[in-house]
């Protein structure tokens, strides 16, 4: 009598336990999991909200004090958004910490072991973070505008009805998200926390001012006039200044420049080792 020897089966797993759907709900799940997100968004929308009313309040207060010129020039929805620098730096600390915490913990090699697709991985962090900072900063938008807007006399207080109100409003929103994901593509080139913090706070905030004044010739006008947030934040004005750029040009320059860091990272994604 002889046995028969079966060969031994190969294990095959199913494609769609790896569906980009699959791995955006892991990302998800991974991203409310850690405590510090939630006091993080909390924090940047207490903050953001409760500066913008504090200078509508002191700007409205200081009314009387303005020359005629300057009160024809009075742009109350840009003023309602200007607390919005709280907004930016704590979103683009988020995101930064949304790739590098993975990494500084040792998780990422766990997570491309179960995802091999690294591509999928980093397009699941992107849709998910950037769906919560663009909801987040809208929400903060509305809410630091209405607050401002309670500070300002009849007749100078603006509404959403207005021109160009609704599309300012919402631009601090799309601003927010946009300062999030410079910290997110960062953090892909970097990969550390600390030095994506550093120089994304460097790039939207100190850069623009160092660099405008030492700059020789037109160089540092053009740095101060399309570089980052000094583009960006256009797309929250109402009242146009001359030789200035107009909110959507101005934002599409604030966009292109982390849209050429993405494409970096994620080439050196590819190629490194996690």
């Amino acid at each position: 009598m002889t046995t028969a020897i079966v060969p031994p089966q190969r294990l095959e797993f199913p494609n769609a336990g790896t569906s980009l759907r699959r791995v955006i709900r892991s990302e998800w799940s991974k991203f409310w999991s850690v405590r510090s997100t939630f006091w993080t968004l909390l924090a940047a929308f207490t903050v953001t909200v409760g500066a913008s009313t504090l200078i509508a309040w002191g700007a409205s207060s200081s009314l009387d004090e303005m020359s005629p010129s300057d009160r024809a020039t009075l742009d109350v929805t840009s003023t309602a958004m200007v607390g919005f620098a709280f907004g930016q730096l704590a979103m683009a600390v988020l995101g930064a910490l949304v790739v590098s915490s993975e990494y500084g913990t040792g998780g990422i090699k766990a997570t491309f072991t179960a995802v091999p697709a690294r591509m999928k991985v980093l397009v699941a962090k992107g849709v998910v973070f950037c769906t919560v900072a663009l909801v987040t900063g809208i929400i903060t938008a509305f809410a630091a505008f209405f607050c401002s807007m309670l500070f300002w006399k009849h007749g100078l207080s603006a509404h959403l009805g207005d021109p160009g109100v609704l599309r300012a409003v919402i631009g601090g929103g799309l601003l927010v998200a946009g300062s999030g994901m410079f910290g997110f593509a960062l953090a892909v080139i970097l990969r550390h926390t600390a030095g994506a913090i550093t120089t994304a706070v460097g790039l939207l905030f100190m850069a623009p001012i160092i660099l405008t004044p030492l700059l020789p010739g037109n160089w540092g006008n053009k740095i101060d006039t399309y570089f980052t947030v000094n583009a960006g934040h256009h797309i929250t004005d109402v009242v146009m200044q001359p030789d200035q750029l107009t909110p959507w040009p101005g934002y599409l320059w604030f966009t292109l420049q982390w849209l050429v860091l993405l494409p970096i990272g994620a080439y050196l994604l590819h190629r490194r080792d996690a």
